[in-house]
């Protein structure tokens, strides 16, 4: 069987405008919630029809009650009304179509507002759920920083505008259509003539927004960078007082700071010209109708009332279209967002379960690597033709010079990254034949870094184990040896611990780190460098631990200091991504090699340190 990494590319249609291509890659999340948006589009239709109606009281007001008392002709009797009574129930009516018009419109802005929450609140559910799940070789190449920001900011970017500018945009797009309907209806000749200021609104509304979306595209990259240096800095705080690196990182902040407020500028001055431009036409497009309909009126095509509303709805449209093309530039600033956080969800992971993955049987703990190769770049191989067997129960200690391989060889086991060449099996199963999960939930990990979260170390140790009870817990605690500095905290196993368990010293966040393996009790161990850095007490705390989690169990430890490998089954020495010697430690001595060569050194090195 031939397995590739695989990742899906971009989908992109010159074809289609960028806001559809965003609606479009969002529309299984939009779809379900179909009846919501479906009630409030109705809603949104009958507040159109409503407002279409404003105008009209006045034009009967004007024409029947108004003319006739001015140029004092006989008040005339109306559907069977007298002129006052007829002018009592257009004014109501006034009041009755605003009551109406409000609540029709409150039941659209709810309903849309609730449906987009929703939506945008799965689509961050799922862009989240997604992030965890893209291989490590993605999350490599794109900086924290920037992820955050396209889950956080951007979907935020998004909602903000679907609520405040999205349907005000459809509601005032509706009322446009609505009237010009009816003003082709009253005259199809001063109808053409305001229509003909669209062509030139859509062209130049076009052009900038091009311009604008490509503006603030490169905005939230700045944003992206912006967040990404300021976390890195954060992040490595220690290091950057130590070393006094303040005013070189502030230097770094403040041109990208700067760049992002060049992006922002530029954005707002083309934003500033669509709305002036759009106000001058509007004045024009007004005077030439109302020359024009002046003469209708004359030549008795239009009553004085119907013109009042026409010209009604010719200001009312203007209004929506100044208003257009002010929410456009908004829907173009959130497009951009859209199709950052659409671009993370067009990735797919290079390690991912295979169409016919089965659930991994109870693994006994036999690791076979054959003819194994792999790079992170095709064209560039980390390691090389690695052949190694590690039996049920051995322990297989991996040393050799830094940057050899170690730490890649190991993270194939867990599927970190796919071999681009040969296998991995264990039991004799080619490990891409198990689902990622059920591969992973039967190997316990510890790294040289413990990764805790603030949460309580309770939380932290139950990780490793979904439902892990309080029992379990403990048991874990004792074995790692910390269940004794664990009850002498403040909380004892409810104590939150701060980002990164900052509060703890390295020997206590290892030991957590162990009982969060332990508790996993897995048949396959791997440790990569679990005692680097520690104090000689907290080296001694921890190597107990580990003796403790690995008994009986095929275990994988990456370490320098080959006085911790002498008891072990297989040793391996890794250089420049080959294995170029193995065996236990008696026999690489005897071979005289390279191993023996740098035990040696290391030992005199020890001593001359003593």
């Amino acid at each position: 069987m031939k397995y590739r990494n695989c990742k899906k590319p971009i989908k992109k249609n010159k074809f289609m405008p960028k806001t559809w291509q965003v609606l479009l890659k969002f529309s299984p999340y939009i779809l379900q919630h179909k009846f919501l948006i479906s009630g409030s589009l109705f809603a949104l239709l009958l507040e159109t029809g409503l407002r279409l109606l404003e105008p009209w009281p006045l034009k009967y007001v004007f024409d029947h009650i108004l003319i006739p008392a001015h140029s004092n002709s006989t008040a005339e009797i109306h559907y069977g009304m007298s002129p006052m009574l007829l002018l009592s129930l257009l004014a109501i009516s006034i009041v009755a179509i605003a009551s109406f018009s409000s609540i029709t419109s409150y039941l659209s802005t709810y309903g849309i507002s609730l449906a987009v929450v929703r939506i945008l609140s799965e689509v961050r559910g799922d862009l989240f759920s997604h992030l965890q799940r893209l291989s490590l070789s993605f999350h490599q190449q794109f900086k924290s920083g920037d992820l955050i920001t396209r889950v956080t900011t951007d979907i935020g970017k998004i909602r903000n505008v679907a609520t405040s500018t999205a349907l005000p945009l459809a509601r005032n797009s509706a009322v446009m259509l609505g009237m010009f309907s009816v003003m082709c209806w009253l005259n199809w000749e001063l109808a053409l003539l305001a229509l003909t200021v669209f062509p030139l609104f859509l062209l130049l509304n076009n052009h900038l927004l091009k311009r604008i979306r490509s503006f603030s595209r490169q905005h939230c990259n700045s944003e992206g960078v912006l967040a990404s240096t300021t976390g890195e800095t954060i992040g490595a705080i220690k290091v950057v007082q130590a070393f006094s690196l303040h005013h070189q990182l502030e230097n770094i902040f403040t041109v990208q700071n700067k760049k992002s407020l060049t992006e922002a500028i530029q954005s707002l001055r083309v934003s500033a010209a669509l709305q002036r431009t759009v106000q001058v036409l509007m004045a024009i497009i007004m005077a030439a109708v109302l020359w024009r309909g002046a003469q209708v009126v004359q030549h008795k095509a239009l009553t004085p009332g119907e013109l009042l509303v026409f010209i009604s709805y010719l200001k009312n449209s203007f209004e929506p279209m100044r208003k257009i093309s002010n929410q456009a530039r908004q829907i173009a600033k959130a497009t951009a967002s859209g199709e950052r956080v659409m671009e993370l969800l067009e990735y797919e992971p290079k390690v991912q379960d295979l169409p016919k993955a089965e659930i991994a049987h109870p693994f006994i703990g036999a690791v076979r690597f054959e003819n194994v190769s792999f790079g992170y770049q095709s064209n560039q191989e980390i390691l090389k033709d690695i052949n190694l067997v590690a039996q049920p129960g051995q322990q297989v200690a991996v040393v050799g010079p830094s940057g050899s391989g170690k730490s890649t060889l190991l993270s194939l086991i867990l599927r970190l990254y796919d071999p681009v060449g040969g296998r991995i099996l264990i039991d004799g199963q080619d490990i891409r034949e198990y689902t990622l999960d059920s591969l992973r939930q039967q190997i316990s990990i510890v790294l040289q870094e413990s990764i805790l979260f603030a949460v309580s170390v309770r939380e932290n140790i139950a990780y490793g184990k979904i439902g892990a009870t309080d029992k379990e817990i403990k048991a874990a605690a004792r074995l790692a040896n910390a269940h004794d500095f664990i009850m002498k905290l403040p909380q004892g196993y409810d104590t939150i611990l701060s980002e990164r368990g900052g509060t703890l010293s390295g020997g206590q966040r290892q030991r957590i780190a162990i009982a969060r393996a332990a508790i996993r009790q897995t048949p396959i161990v791997i440790l990569d460098e679990p005692n680097a850095g520690l104090d000689n007490g907290s080296e001694r705390a921890v190597n107990k631990a580990l003796e403790q989690l690995t008994q009986g169990r095929t275990t994988f430890l990456i370490t320098h200091n080959l006085q911790t490998v002498q008891e072990a089954d297989l040793i391996l020495y890794v250089e420049n991504g080959s294995i170029v010697e193995q065996g236990t430690h008696k026999e690489l001595m005897g071979l005289a090699g390279k191993y023996a060569t740098l035990f040696r050194l290391l030992n005199i090195v020890s001593c001359v340190a003593d």
